[in-house]
């Protein structure tokens, strides 16, 4: 019998510290310090003991991975997107990690020019990831930014797309805002200070020396960042300067790029405002007086709040997320009833109408939409069993044409699968939204395995999409579901209020409660049930497991966010001052009991604890790696069950993981065998 792995053991080396009369001891805050080569042992230490007691499912990893492989359309199209007389679109390569940028001139019918092959710029690189990506107006021009290590910091770089050739002009540190104004020579980019926070953005000249480009705005407020965008209408280059809950709005004459730029309305503490142009006058998306949002109008030449005027009026069950306009409609995203909903209205005659969708639950993302002057309006729909499709909608004749679904390989067929939208009691008698797909040929008596996944955090909202990779786990039994929690923003900004700051709990409990109702209802049983989400969903992991550990059988916490009191009381880490707005600030002190309340890392007690795996990327800028690191180190230390604990370090990478399609596939195999030895599952049922 071989002998069982040992886990590693980090060293503890307390560190004293006091805030608001609370002694505090932090045993392992030395493994913040990246350069220690301790502390990459420890990791590696911990690789290896995750990757020795993960050997037995190393088959059932490659089951799981050649099965999901197996439903990739490895050569595969994007729908073509028409800017001008080019068909720009991406293709992928069966056996190729990454896509490759291409073009034709006129019709699908001309020869193919290849702008951009990122299996090129990864030859050598453990990560490869592409920020930007923008043409300039004449088409040929080509500036985009690189990211080599995942820690989100790009490089730009601009091609000549007639010689192939890069341009001179190479600037690092940048960030994902890049626009180019309409003379095919100035550049727009946003640059990173220390704690990875876009605050300054710069005018380029193609030609011109960096030291030459000018710094147009500087954000000296750390909660604030820098964005920019062109407007539809080629008109203006759009930049907004926001915090969570504050934004301000200055804008660029796109044919004009050596003007200064001109604010629409300064910021106002709790004020949001979006702009977006056509013709003489801009709409303006904001919550001022108007929790779910309202649409204003304003004209060009006086675009501040003094000359703003209801367009469309605040409703209390539908929020506004945002406009687009088009040279004869303005498309108005909503979201009613836990759906997102899009509304046309058309700028002629006022006429409005909203597209009717084939799914009572589902989850819809606009398109780019380049051309403004177009009556089509492109977006990616999908649900939990309807895989990713492209529609065209015609706003002047309210037609919807299929222009492609992803294919699925292997059999996939949607009408042997059942979804539901059900719904759990929180404990202060609010219902909570859970969305949940299985196969129609499970019966429901409690003996299912199960995965229900949630985030609820930033007023995101968790849409019930397609996702193949799920097939795997739905095929063998499980029931899959999502927790449409308070924090997100599913019904609505009150939703999303009511899970921040000083009511962040509710997040944690409604979670529990939908973990309750679906064994209450005979969908899985405590045994069976597992759980996972990433980031912010990894907090809730983390808090979810410290107050109900009996609930759940395993728990796959991804790049968690579990040491909340450290990382919020230290300004110098990326995010964290920005943060204040969605946690609060831990130097006041009603704010520090909170968060201490909840804090994974603060709450590790002696106790049994499901299964767990915690990942983390050592170059992650928005978590960083030693929050999961810590985390698990301490419950070593004091959990007093036998399960398993196990923390998977990418050593290569950042938030987001892999960056390669068949690594990423890998990635997920590993946590999908993690889940299915957990419950007992492992065998295709």
């Amino acid at each position: 019998m071989p002998l069982k792995p040992t886990p590693p053991l980090a060293p503890q080396r307390p560190l004293r510290s006091e805030i608001h009369g609370d002694v505090r001891i932090d045993p392992y805050f030395w493994l913040r310090d990246r350069e220690d080569p301790a502390v990459l042992a420890y990791l590696e230490a911990e690789n290896a003991y995750t990757a020795a007691v993960m050997e037995p499912t190393t088959g059932l990893q490659e089951t799981l991975f050649h099965e999901m492989r197996g439903r990739l359309q490895e050569s595969d199209l994007s729908v073509p997107e028409q800017i001008d007389d080019y068909l720009y679109y991406t293709r992928t390569e069966q056996g190729q990690q990454y896509p490759l940028y291409c073009r034709k001139q006129g019709d699908l019918d001309a020869p193919e020019e290849l702008l951009l092959n990122q299996n090129q710029l990864a030859a050598g690189q453990p990560y490869c990831e592409i920020g930007n990506f923008r043409i300039s107006p004449d088409h040929q021009l080509l500036a985009y930014s690189l990211d080599t290590a995942g820690d989100e910091t790009y490089t730009l770089y601009v091609k000549d797309l007639s010689s192939g050739e890069l341009l001179p002009d190479t600037v690092p540190n940048t960030y994902y805002g890049l626009e180019w104004a309409n003379d095919n020579r100035t550049l727009f980019y946003t640059v990173l200070d220390d704690a990875k926070r876009p605050c300054n953005l710069y005018r380029h000249h193609l030609g011109n020396s960096l030291a030459d480009d000018t710094l147009l705005l500087h954000e000296t407020d750390l909660r604030f960042s820098i964005r920019i965008h062109k407007s539809k209408s080629k008109a203006y280059l759009v930049v907004t300067i926001d915090s969570t809950i504050t934004s301000e709005v200055w804008t660029i004459p796109a044919h004009q790029p050596n003007l200064a730029p001109q604010i629409i309305e300064p910021r106002r503490e709790g004020i949001e405002y979006a702009v977006t142009h056509h013709a003489d006058r801009f709409f303006i998306t904001t919550n001022e007086a108007a929790l779910n949002f309202q649409v204003m109008t304003a004209p060009t030449s006086h675009p501040g709040r003094a000359h703003w005027q209801v367009w469309i009026a605040h409703r209390d069950t539908v929020m506004v997320s945002g406009t687009e306009a088009f040279a004869r409609h303005l498309v108005v995203f909503e979201r009613e009833g836990g759906l997102r909903q899009v509304r046309i209205v058309s700028l002629t005659d006022d006429q409005d109408h909203r597209i009717t969708l084939p799914d009572a639950v589902y989850s819809l993302s606009p398109a780019r939409n380049p051309e403004f002057d177009s009556r089509l309006l492109r977006f990616t729909y999908s649900s939990l069993t309807t895989p990713d499709t492209v529609f065209d909608y015609d706003m002047a004749q309210r037609t919807l044409h299929l222009r492609k679904q992803r294919p699925v390989l292997g059999g996939y067929d949607p009408a042997q699968y059942a979804t539901a939208r059900v719904w759990a009691t929180a404990p202060d008698s609010v219902q909570i939204p859970i969305s949940l797909v299985h196969r129609k040929n499970l019966a429901l008596d409690g003996n299912n395995p199960a995965l229900l996944k949630g985030y609820g955090a930033y007023g995101v909202a968790w849409d019930a999409g397609f996702d193949a990779k799920l097939i795997s786990l739905l095929d063998r039994g499980f029931v899959v579901a999502i927790a449409h929690i308070r924090g997100g923003s599913e019904l609505g900004r009150g939703w999303y209020e009511a899970g921040k700051l000083l009511a962040k709990q509710n997040s944690f409990t409604d979670f529990i409660a939908c973990a309750e109702h679906l064994i209450a209802q005979g969908y899985t049983s405590s045994q069976k049930l597992t759980i996972s989400g990433r980031s912010a969903g990894g907090l809730l992991m983390g808090a979810v497991t410290t107050l109900r550990p009996d609930l759940f059988a395993g728990v796959i916490a991804g790049v968690p966010f579990v040491d909340v009191i450290n990382t919020m009381l230290d300004a110098s880490i990326p995010l964290t001052v920005s943060e204040f707005e969605e946690w609060g600030n831990p130097l006041h002190p009603d704010f520090y009991a909170y968060m201490k309340a909840y804090s994974p890392y603060d709450n590790v007690a002696a106790m049994a604890y499901p299964h767990i795996l915690a990942t983390a990327g050592f170059n992650d800028p928005r978590v960083q790696y030693w929050e999961p690191a810590k985390w698990v180190a301490k419950l070593r230390t004091l959990k007093t069950d036998d399960n398993r604990l196990l923390l998977k370090t990418n050593l290569a990478a950042g938030h987001s993981g892999a960056s390669g399609r068949y690594d990423a596939l890998r990635e997920a195999a590993f946590e999908y065998a993690f889940l299915l030895d957990v419950v007992g599952k492992s065998p295709l049922a």
